[in-house]
């Protein structure tokens, strides 16, 4: 946390981009208390592969907070190299949006512009990270080496509600590299996400967009969910009026970065 704070005030003013996970939510409500109002602007980008409710979070999120909060449109369906959906594919997502805020950093006043990527993002296969080094965005937190558990602690020791909010991440992660991106198929896995956590109570969730079929990853010691009487066959019912013909549920459960396992298995 000390090494956070001297490096955010060696920027003075900064732009943060602002998802409300609890990542950029920890790196938000230090910048603000560090820095004071007037010296941070969060900016979350609105757009197809970002879920309606997550939205919500940002707006009240940084209200609680108390800093500016400005939402910008971004838009990644333009490009057909997005679309396309190359395991490159979040570099030109990032790429725009690091663009779109840049135009508002510079407008504002502000030099710096940081993402909220943690120290066990390294680990991770991540094509918006050169997107972010070539758009010259900081990343505090990895810099300061706080890893998703230290930051999940503070987030708690400060009082932010995120502190044990499940991971999320962009919905086009969803679907399997080089299918293209429709809005259709985002659309899908949204309600089907919103169907399973809403409805039956799972918290860490993703519908993985396979064709026709819905692959649905859980965390582990929600699995047995699906086996209690109605769960399974009234979840799937509810998915496939969405549009998918079948719905199948992962047994290895949920685990970040599990569209990138082909990847690693032709490497």
């Amino acid at each position: 946390m000390d090494r956070l704070k001297k490096i955010l005030k060696k920027m003075g003013k900064v732009v943060i981009a602002f998802s409300g996970g609890v990542d950029s939510t920890f790196l938000l409500k230090v910048a603000k208390d560090t820095l004071g109002r007037n010296n941070v602007l969060a900016i979350t980008a609105a757009s197809e592969t970002y879920p309606s409710s997550e939205l919500s979070d940002s707006k009240r999120l940084a209200e609680k907070i108390g800093v500016r909060h400005v939402i910008i449109r971004t838009g990644e369906f333009n490009d057909p190299k997005f679309r396309d959906n190359p395991p490159q594919r979040c570099y030109y997502c990032k790429k725009e949006l690091f663009k779109q805020i840049g135009k508002i950093a510079r407008r504002e006043g502000f030099k710096y512009i940081a993402d909220a990527s943690n120290y066990d993002d390294r680990k991770d296969f991540r094509p918006g990270s050169r997107a972010a080094k070539e758009s010259g965005i900081a990343s505090p937190l990895k810099e300061a080496r706080l890893a998703k558990d230290e930051i999940r602690r503070l987030s708690k020791r400060l009082g932010l509600p995120t502190w044990n909010k499940p991971s999320y991440a962009c919905l086009a992660s969803r679907i399997p590299y080089y299918d293209t991106i429709t809005r259709r198929k985002l659309a899908m896995i949204e309600k089907a996400e919103d169907i399973l956590r809403n409805k039956y109570g799972f918290s860490q969730v993703r519908v993985r967009c396979h064709g026709d079929i819905a692959r649905v990853e859980v965390a582990p010691r929600e699995i047995r969910k699906f086996f209690k009487a109605g769960t399974a066959s009234g979840a799937a019912k509810r998915i496939q009026k969405l549009g998918f013909k079948y719905v199948t549920v992962d047994l290895h459960g949920y685990r970040t970065g599990s569209m990138n396992e082909i990847l690693r298995r032709r490497l």
